[in-house]
């Protein structure tokens, strides 16, 4: 019997996939915590003056939600494909087990398969690793790359868990403080407004991916005519 495979998205990839998907469907894996630990020179910072972005640490008890895709056989190479080019800065593929919020299981433990999920470790050299929250926010707050503030990626991080019902404590903080400094500095913080935002912009949507489900509360099946269409391979494509 055919094993599906599914990649789970925790960062960009939950409001941005930009790749063809025949499903979506909230998940979350265990045993892992979302940190903006990781440095973003090729999208959200440049070389020298890094922007931050999340990845995944281990933390054993945690739950860490997300969105999952289930992928079709014909699209998986090119899908990967795409994937490793967007998150090559410091990331690496790895296979962890996925549970559905809908409750579907396939394995014994309960997990609805194995997904493919996208993390970068400390050894990588863009991995920034801890600082105080406040740190985080300020470094956020200064940085700028080819897919635009690295405001815009917190706020819409934020508020797409929000959305899911999802809790991360570390990120809602962040974005509150990041939130309250812009606004502080006379900076339009608000996701509604971010073309005000020199250099950013709203990601592209298509029928099918989560920018055109978020209003529509995670409907999790997705007729396979609406699947997102291809996307094209270039830097500004990528975690943003």
């Amino acid at each position: 019997m055919h094993r599906e495979t599914w990649i789970f998205g925790y960062g960009s990839l939950i409001w941005r996939p930009a790749f063809r998907f025949e499903e979506m469907a909230r998940g979350y894996i265990t045993g892992w915590a979302r940190r903006f630990w990781q440095g973003s020179t090729d999208h959200r910072g440049v070389p020298g003056a890094p922007g931050r972005v999340v990845t995944l640490i281990p933390e054993p008890g945690a739950r860490c939600w997300g969105m999952a895709y289930r992928i079709a056989p014909a699209d998986l190479d090119e899908v990967l494909r795409a994937l490793d080019h967007r998150e090559q800065g410091g990331y690496a593929r790895h296979d962890v087990p996925l549970y559905l919020a809908d409750g579907r299981a396939e394995g014994a433990d309960g997990a609805a398969s194995t997904a493919t999920v996208y993390l970068a470790t400390p050894d990588n050299p863009s991995y920034l690793g801890a600082a105080p929250l406040a740190e985080i926010a300020a470094q956020v707050l200064a940085s700028r790359g080819p897919s635009g503030s690295n405001v815009e990626y917190v706020l819409r991080l934020a508020e797409a868990l929000e959305a899911m019902n999802a809790d991360d404590a570390h990120v809602t903080e962040l974005a509150r403080l990041v939130r309250g400094r812009a606004q502080e500095q006379g900076t339009t913080a608000g996701p509604d407004r971010l073309a005000e935002h020199p250099g950013a912009h709203r990601p592209r949507t298509c029928e099918g991916s989560p920018g055109a489900e978020l209003s529509s509360q995670f409907r999790t099946r997705v007729d396979p005519s609406r699947r997102c269409a291809r996307p094209e391979v270039r830097p500004s494509s990528g975690r943003g």
